[in-house]
């Protein structure tokens, strides 16, 4: 615990950046400073919703850089079996927090699982139809304002199979997630054309931080501690895109040894950051969740048929909290940036 501050002190030397002229500078650059939150270091596991890649390894990184050591926290970081895996292994007690996409949350929380978003960290799932950039099926969808599902004939793939049956043209298009099946394509010299969903309306968050509700009602200091070093995180690799690949390469160098590997990290993490560059994070600061349009997502899953009739009745404000959230924030100049950064990717997955 830290000591108080005594009613005097020595002046700085000249050129010394004091902590207090520190925190002016990172106020005035428009940076909310998160202070360790931990008084003895503990060791926390954490488990991401797929394999490591470009759209899910700040942990990684804030680990490589101290971001959650400075915070009393010994952090693991474990590859995840899909997003309803990784939150079930969450609930089970196998982690103490895990990444995991929101409907990953959401299919679990309706089936009684105590659990809760911690923070938002990406706004869109890019969920859509992927087809080949000359595949006629796209001019059939831009002629048309919608699909007529009784002339398609949908088959079910292994997930591992998908990109494949596209890429060998056993199938016209497959239903996909933008952020994995187009790096996976294009590092492979194969380019595709991508139909979002959202631009029907059809929209869920990304990814998430969620930990138990024990944990968060038991140990606030501990989810405070952890949702600041993952957003310090995030905002690294926002501002530093590639120096923060090759901290991930560095640390998973068999991604750099697989063929399209770098590339595909490349791209994974373009994607994923584009759909954090929104208005939640932007007016309110990272990892901010908007309640009604929580609200909105219960109610399109539960229209689609996602949740079952018997599940546990979702109340937004249960599905996710800000108490966590908002402290690291960015400033105008700094988004401006990123939105530059990220517009060729955004551009793939028609967010621009």
């Amino acid at each position: 615990m830290s000591q108080p501050a005594p009613t005097t002190r020595p002046h700085a030397p000249a050129g010394t950046l004091t902590r207090r002229s520190w925190l002016q500078a990172a106020a005035a650059a428009g940076a909310t400073i998160a202070a360790p939150v931990l008084a003895q270091t503990r060791a926390i596991s954490i488990t991401l919703p797929w394999v490591v890649n470009g759209s899910n390894y700040w942990p990684m990184v804030g680990k490589e850089l101290g971001f959650f050591k400075k915070r009393g926290i010994d952090l693991t970081v474990s590859r995840g079996n899909g997003s309803v895996a990784a939150a079930q292994a969450v609930a089970n007690k196998q982690f103490d927090m895990g990444v995991v996409f929101f409907g990953g949350t959401l299919v679990n929380m309706a089936r009684g699982l105590p659990l809760q978003a911690l923070a938002t960290v990406g706004y869109d799932s890019l969920m859509g139809n992927l087809v080949l950039a000359d595949s006629p099926y796209w001019a059939a969808y831009a002629a048309k304002t919608g699909i007529d599902l009784t002339k398609v004939t949908r088959q079910q793939l292994d997930a591992r199979l998908i990109e494949r049956a596209l890429m060998d043209k056993q199938v016209d298009a497959i239903t996909a997630i933008g952020s994995s099946s187009i790096p996976v394509l294009d590092s492979l010299g194969v380019k595709t054309r991508f139909i979002p969903w959202s631009a029907a309306g059809i929209e869920l968050y990304a990814a998430q931080v969620i930990a138990r509700t024990e944990t968060i009602q038991a140990d606030p200091g501990l989810c405070q501690a952890m949702v600041d070093g993952i957003l310090e995180s995030v905002v690294y690799t926002l501002k530093k895109p590639e120096e923060s690949l090759e901290i991930l390469f560095k640390a998973q160098p068999e991604i750099a040894l697989t063929k399209g590997g770098k590339e595909n990290a490349r791209l994974s993490q373009g994607l994923a950051q584009a759909t954090m560059v929104a208005p939640e994070a932007i007016e309110h600061g990272m990892g901010y969740s908007s309640i009604p349009k929580l609200a909105g997502m219960i109610s399109l899953a539960a229209r689609a048929g996602a949740l079952k009739a018997d599940a546990k009745p979702l109340v937004p404000e249960d599905l996710a909290t800000n108490r966590f959230a908002g402290r690291i924030k960015l400033s105008a100049a700094e988004w401006d940036a990123v939105r530059r950064n990220v517009a060729p990717y955004a551009k793939l997955v028609g967010m621009a």
